[in-house]
């Protein structure tokens, strides 16, 4: 079984998110959702949160799942038996970032973990969290950036 971790705070989970976990299932049997508490960025919403957003949103589908982790990203994916972390690129931008991370990685599993780096279709190629956030802050529509549920705890999260 080819199982893949896509690591990220997902505060909150997006489409663009969603289209990623999508186009690995094409690359991978299973996908594991690592959640990370993350409280250097001040997430929006607890990781309890995150983990019942990101389970709503991925329910449909059978072979991905969601964890929360606090460790090391390549000791968590050994410990999963993962062959691979997924990681979105939106611009070039993200592309310096995502590469330290991705060589770092490969050198602490000692060349046993990968990174698969991927685009989300174009349609959510300037998606991110953050922004969705900021809309959404301003009383702004996020209709079609995120799931419904997620548009709906937004609100609530920003009255």
């Amino acid at each position: 079984m080819k199982r893949a971790v896509y690591p990220g705070t997902f505060d909150p989970i997006t489409n663009g998110h969603i289209d990623l976990i999508e186009r690995g299932l094409r690359i991978f049997d299973e996908i594991i959702i690592a959640v990370a508490p993350n409280p250097k960025k001040k997430p929006l919403f607890d990781l309890k949160e995150r983990i019942a957003l990101i389970e709503e949103a991925i329910k449909k589908y059978k072979n991905v799942k969601v964890e929360a982790f606090d460790c090391l990203l390549v000791d968590y994916v050994k410990k999963k038996d993962a062959i691979a972390i997924i990681r979105g690129l939106r611009a070039v931008s993200d592309f310096e970032y995502e590469l330290q991370m991705a060589l770092m990685n490969r050198r602490l599993s000692e060349g046993g973990v990968e990174t698969v780096f991927m685009m989300p279709s174009e349609e959510y190629s300037f998606l991110s969290s953050t922004l969705v956030k900021e809309v959404a802050s301003l009383c702004g529509s996020v209709k079609g950036f995120v799931p419904e549920h997620v548009e709906r705890a937004l609100k609530k999260k920003f009255e």
